[in-house]
């Protein structure tokens, strides 16, 4: 009695399951980077491929080093755990270079970003229909952009 009498199909399928995983090892050899794994599982040369992008952002303290009179106003108000460079971007070339002029976001788009109406922000957080709070006014017109709660004026 011969076992492997009908199972021509079985081999069939091996050599197919053989040909399929050599094939996956030859496509993988060439799309998985050599440095894939280095530092466990990631792309070790992604490490210095960002290290070699050029610095754009320069940090809330070298803006608080020329600002001081604005990073106090800032720092005594609600905007207080918010950087620089969130709502200015990034100011690197401004920090090397004090005569570049960053300009000034325009309030009434930038503001909404974060202060929108939605139902799935905490309660507590500042929240406004903007076509209805401002009539399309920016939002500088009645508020300090870096603490709201003092009116454009300067008055509280």
């Amino acid at each position: 009695m011969r076992v492997f009498r009908d199972a021509g199909h079985l081999f069939r399928l091996a050599g197919l399951f053989a040909v399929g995983t050599l094939s996956f090892f030859i496509i993988r050899a060439f799309l998985v980077p050599r440095s894939f794994g280095e530092y466990g599982h990631y792309r070790g040369a992604a490490i210095s491929e960002i290290a070699a992008h050029p610095i754009r952002f320069a940090g809330h303290q070298t803006c608080e080093t020329c600002h001081t009179d604005v990073a106090q106003t800032k720092n005594s108000g609600k905007h207080a755990q918010v950087n620089c460079e969130a709502c200015h971007g990034p100011l690197a070339k401004h920090a090397d270079d004090p005569s570049i002029d960053p300009g000034k976001p325009d309030t009434a788009v930038l503001c909404v970003r974060c202060h929108a109406a939605s139902a799935a922000k905490p309660k507590g957080f500042p929240q406004v229909d903007a076509d209805q709070h401002s009539n399309g006014l920016p939002c500088q017109t009645c508020h300090q952009p870096h603490n709201p709660a003092i009116a454009a004026g300067g008055a509280k």
